[in-house]
């Protein structure tokens, strides 16, 4: 009781003393004036910058020694004549850690890529649609079936590859016309676009994930469409899951594992790139999720509507 006195004694006591030094602090404290503003501002985005660059820098210098661990894993399975033979397990193992070596180099490069969006770097270039679906798809696969992405690499003609993607629950949707159609655009930032959909549609489907892709009339934007079978998305997360590291739960349906970072930096892609998002979902429904991207015609950009998700 009387130290329990006391600890009031000594606490009524120190907050006099506070109280007493906070009073003159705040009398001589003057208002900022606009141009110490200006300063904080400027000295932090300097020091924002720096951080960035430093990050950027170590992100960047990661990809020397991972590019020496995967042609070493590589030579290790493909050159037995050079460095002798591996049993089968030893081959397992091996084949294991090249995958997670691509998935780490992948992610490495995204994180670049995200970078070079946010300081507006675009990078057109006009290329056979073909040609970047045919990435985008093959990233997926070479990471969790690597059979699996030697098929879609050897397939033939559009009709080949749309039999050999039924096989996987993978449904494309479009035509020869504009499987032959070259588009301009960043090739880079539009494949990370699909695979990062691809890879959540795949991962919360139940049986089917379809991918459509259409041109708009006046051929100044190209629209993708990745739709899925699953549970859905209940409209109360619409927004939360293009915020980073937000993730729902989902049931272990494929390999291919997320940090809820995938999503958000979709979204920054798109409005980096002048894009538009829509998201149509529900509860026990599956998820669609549409994509419009504008296209650089005659050297010029179709002009952007306002970026948003809905």
């Amino acid at each position: 009781m009387i130290f329990s006195k006391g600890l009031d004694m000594i606490r009524a006591t120190l907050g006099r003393r506070d109280a007493k030094a906070k009073v003159p602090i705040q009398a001589d404290r003057q208002s900022p004036t606009g141009n110490d503003v200006m300063k904080n501002e400027t000295e932090q985005k300097t020091s924002d910058n720096r951080q960035r660059i430093k990050i950027d820098l170590l992100v960047h210098d990661l990809k020397v020694p991972l590019a020496v661990i995967e042609a070493g894993i590589s030579s290790l399975l493909t050159r037995p004549e050079k460095y002798g033979p591996v049993t089968e397990k030893q081959q397992k193992v091996l084949a294991r850690v090249l995958r997670n070596t691509k998935i780490t180099q992948a992610l490495v490069n995204d994180t670049l890529e995200l970078g070079r969006s946010r300081e507006g770097l675009m990078n057109y270039a006009t290329m056979p649609l073909s040609e970047l679906l045919e990435q985008a798809i093959g990233e997926i696969f070479d990471l969790v079936d690597s059979d699996m992405a030697d098929s879609i690499k050897s397939c033939a003609s559009l009709e080949v590859l749309k039999r050999t993607l039924e096989e996987k629950g993978l449904h494309l949707k479009l035509d020869d016309a504009l499987w032959c159609r070259e588009v301009c655009l960043d090739g880079s930032k539009t494949t990370q676009i699909l695979r990062n959909l691809l890879t959540n549609a795949l991962k919360y489907r139940k049986n089917l994930v379809e991918l459509s892709v259409n041109l708009e009339r006046e051929g100044d934007a190209i629209q993708f469409t990745v739709k899925d079978d699953g549970e859905g998305i209940p409209a109360v997360y619409h927004k939360k899951i293009f915020d980073c590291y937000f993730q729902m739960d989902a049931t272990d349906v494929c390999s291919v594992r997320g940090h809820g970072l995938g999503l958000a930096g979709v979204m920054v892609l798109i409005e980096d790139m002048g894009g538009r998002l829509w998201l149509e979902s529900d509860e026990g429904k599956g998820a669609t999720f549409r994509v419009r991207l504008p296209l650089k015609t005659e050297g010029k950009e179709s002009p952007p509507p306002a970026p948003t998700a809905t």
